[in-house]
């Protein structure tokens, strides 16, 4: 086992080393493979790779990459030796290229510490042979329905392969992933938010996966809901309630950017990331895992106030009176997706929206699966504020009806099929910001998009 461990090691950092040097020639995309090949050649090859002392797992349907970020990225500033696999796969593949990438080859750790973003679905396959220090679950909602099926079902295989040694960092506001572990002796720490004056008494979502008690199955009374299943209930038949954070945001000021923290029977205030909810719980994500890492409150504050949520989730900019507001809207993500347009729809401003949510990497099955469309809350999208829709894609008539369905204006509408005309369509209104929302497989479409509106804005202001 020793010889094939070390065989292993060396092929894959060979091939490692080959695939970066070939990345800078031409376009290749290989961050699981190496990993994929060690396993092969020695199964066993994740037990037996030295890892750091601490390690610290992110999972989640959504915010992992996120909430990840800003753990790597809050440590690297205290000047702590990371490792991640920020730029490669988080299935077993890329976890397991990520590892052997941070030891010698006497297989000798290099790093303090690993903070690896982890696929829900992987979950068992990695924890079999790694024991996550801390394992932060973002929250557990809806996905594509080929790939994750239904949020329990997920619940249940991360439930079943999280070892006992693992310490939990769980949303207290979600009212499914909140209960991993619920009858086993894993220590839990509970992170949420306070109720807001936009919270409500009633989900107004379509999708609510948890509207009875799990216990008894009594219908859940909420005391307040944010979205979808996240909120805070009980149940009047039994007694079950949602756990009571231990590190909860008090207060949200999205005038002044900022927010404040209770915990430890003190209250901090912090620089606000992001003024997107998603992005407030995976800042106090992320805050939970520094104080366990004993990180000293002024520092934590000290970082946040000169960072930032990752540009390739959220782009924000200014071109003379123009505003171009590139966001990821999560395609074949029914919550993430609703999340964006609600957030849109409550920026208090006027806008044009441009919708690129069409799934490329679904495509290549020959066709995309539409259903999700039905799931998601394009009501958000039917606002006063919303000046303009302008949907590009070989779907894009099939979102155009879901837009119809959820009451939007048919002359608010522009369906195209092709990217190369979107800039022509927008009005170029000073008062509208231009939000571009799109999928992560859409990147070349993105650019064009944001290219040809650039251009088109520097005309008119000559």
């Amino acid at each position: 086992m020793k010889f094939k461990f070390y065989l292993a090691l060396y092929i894959s950092k060979l091939i490692k080393n080959t695939l970066h040097i070939l990345s800078k020639f031409m376009k290749v995309n290989g961050s699981h493979l190496p990993g994929n090949i060690a396993t092969k050649i020695c199964p066993n090859f994740l037990s037996i790779v030295s890892k750091p002392k601490t390690i610290i797992a992110v999972t989640g349907t959504n915010g992992k990459t996120t909430t990840s970020n800003l753990i790597i990225d809050a440590l690297e500033a205290k000047g702590y030796k990371v490792l991640n696999n920020k730029t490669g796969s988080n299935v077993l593949g890329g976890v397991t290229t990520s590892l052997f990438s941070g030891v010698s080859l006497g297989n000798k750790s290099k790093f303090d510490i690993a903070v690896l973003e982890v696929d829900e679905k992987s979950t068992p396959r990695i924890f079999k042979y790694v024991t996550p220090t801390y394992l932060v679950v973002t929250n557990l909602f809806r996905d594509s329905l080929k790939r994750n099926a239904h949020s329990e079902y997920i619940f249940d295989l991360i439930n079943k392969s999280i070892p006992e040694e693992t310490t939990l960092i769980l949303n207290a506001d979600d009212l499914i992933s909140n209960k991993l572990k619920a009858k086993n002796s894993n220590k839990k720490i509970y992170f949420g938010i306070n109720e807001l004056d936009t919270d409500t008494n009633e989900s107004i979502n379509i999708v609510n996966d948890a509207r009875i008690c799990p216990i008894c199955y009594s219908k859940l009374k909420y005391n307040f809901v944010r979205y979808h299943h996240i909120g805070k209930a009980y149940c009047e038949n039994c007694g079950y309630k949602s756990p009571e954070a231990d590190y909860i945001v008090k207060k949200v000021d999205y005038q002044n950017n900022f927010i404040n923290v209770f915990y430890d029977g003190k209250e901090f205030e912090y620089k606000m990331v992001s003024d997107s909810i998603f992005n407030i719980y995976n800042q106090i994500a992320a805050i939970t895992v520094l104080k366990q890492l004993k990180i000293k409150d002024k520092d934590i504050k000290d970082i946040f106030l000169n960072m930032e949520v990752t540009k390739d989730r959220v782009k924000i900019e200014k071109i003379g009176n123009y505003s171009i507001i590139n966001h990821l809207a999560k395609g074949q993500n029914p919550v993430a997706c609703s999340i964006v347009f609600k957030y849109v729809k409550e920026r208090k401003t006027s806008k044009e929206i441009v919708l690129l949510v069409e799934d490329y990497h679904d495509n290549k099955e020959s066709s995309e699966n539409t259903a999700w469309f039905y799931d998601c809350d394009f009501e958000f999208l039917n606002d006063e504020s919303i000046k303009r829709i302008i949907v590009s894609g070989v779907i894009a008539k099939d979102i155009e009806f879901r837009l119809l369905l959820a009451g939007v204006s048919k002359e608010k509408i522009v369906a195209l099929k092709d990217e190369n005309e979107v800039a022509e369509k927008l009005s170029y209104n000073e008062e509208n910001e231009i939000f571009i929302l799109y999928d992560m497989y859409q990147s070349k479409a993105v650019d064009k998009v944001n290219s040809d509106i650039k251009r088109k804005i520097e005309k008119i202001t000559k």
